[in-house]
C-alpha cells in the first residue's frame, strides 16, 4: 500500500505546488525581490499543504507517463502565471500612477528602489505601491485572493485543456485596467499640472526678465504635497475597491 500510495500522494502535490509555487513567485509581498527565495519557497510549500486536503479530491488521475505528468504540471504552472500575473498588473497600477504625479510634482527623478517591483521607481510611486499593499491587508482583501486561489480549482481544473480565449482576454482587460486606473489616480495631479503650468506661461510672457519655472519650482512642490495629502484617502478607497472587483473574476462572479 505504501509503494503504491505514496507516490501518488507525492504526484499529486508537486501539482497543487507547480500552481501555487508559481503563483507565489509573482504575486506581490510575498514575491517581491527583496523577500528571500528561501522565505518563498517555504511559504508555497505551507501553502500546498495547506491547499492539499481542500482541492486533492479535484485532481484528475495521473498520466501513465512522465511525459504526460510533466505537461500536466506545465499546465498548473501556466494557471500560476496568469494569476499571479493578474495580481502583480493590479498593484502596478500604483506605480504608474505614482510615476506621473512625481513628474507633475516635479519629482520625477527622485528615485529609489521599489521592493515591490524589484526595480528603480518614482518615490511617491514606491510609497504608494508599499501603502497600497499595506491596505490590502489591513483591509482582509488577501481573504478573497485566497479564496480565488481555491476557486480557480474549479475555474481552471486541472486536466482540461486551458481556455486560451478566455486566460488572453483576462490578461489584456487588466493590461489594459492598469493603465487607465493609473490615469484615473493621478487625475487630480495632471489637472493640477496643467493649470499651474498654464499660470507660469502667462506670467512667463507678462515678466519675461523673470525666471518663473525656476522661482516657481518650489511652490510647485509644496502646492503637490498639499493636493496629495487632501486626495490620498479617497484615492485609496476608490483604489481598494478597484481591487475587489479585479478579483471578482477569479471567484467566479461579475
Amino acid at each position: 500500500m505504501t509503494v503504491t500510495v505514496l507516490p501518488e500522494l507525492a504526484a499529486v502535490f508537486l501539482l497543487i505546488f507547480a500552481r501555487l509555487g508559481t503563483l507565489v513567485m509573482l504575486m506581490p509581498g510575498v514575491g517581491d525581490r527583496a523577500v528571500p527565495i528561501n522565505v518563498r519557497l517555504v511559504f508555497a510549500l505551507v501553502l500546498t499543504l495547506l491547499f492539499y486536503p481542500v482541492v486533492a479530491a479535484q485532481m484528475p488521475a495521473l498520466p501513465n507517463s512522465l511525459f504526460g505528468i510533466a505537461v500536466l504540471g506545465g499546465s498548473e504552472m501556466l494557471v500560476g502565471l496568469v494569476i499571479g500575473m493578474s495580481a502583480r498588473l493590479i498593484l502596478a497600477s500604483m506605480q504608474i500612477a505614482g510615476t506621473t504625479i512625481a513628474f507633475q510634482m516635479g519629482l520625477g527623478f527622485a528615485l529609489n528602489v521599489d521592493p515591490t517591483q524589484g526595480q528603480q521607481g518614482a518615490i511617491i510611486g514606491t510609497f504608494l505601491s508599499i501603502l497600497a499593499l499595506t491596505l490590502i491587508f489591513a483591509t482582509d482583501l488577501h481573504h478573497p485572493f485566497v479564496m480565488a486561489l481555491v476557486q480557480s480549482y474549479t475555474l481552471f481544473q486541472p486536466g482540461e485543456i486551458l481556455p486560451s480565449g478566455d486566460l488572453m482576454q483576462v490578461a489584456i482587460t487588466l493590461f489594459t485596467r492598469m493603465f487607465v486606473v493609473g490615469v484615473q489616480v493621478s487625475a487630480p495631479f495632471i489637472v493640477f499640472g496643467l493649470v499651474f503650468y498654464l499660470g507660469l506661461g502667462l506670467l512667463s510672457r507678462l515678466m519675461p526678465q523673470i525666471q518663473i519655472f525656476f522661482i516657481a519650482m518650489p511652490a510647485n512642490i509644496m502646492l503637490g504635497f498639499v493636493l496629495f495629502v487632501a486626495v490620498l484617502g479617497i484615492v485609496m478607497a476608490w483604489y481598494l475597491d478597484h481591487v475587489a472587483l479585479s478579483i471578482k473574476p477569479f471567484l467566479g462572479t461579475n
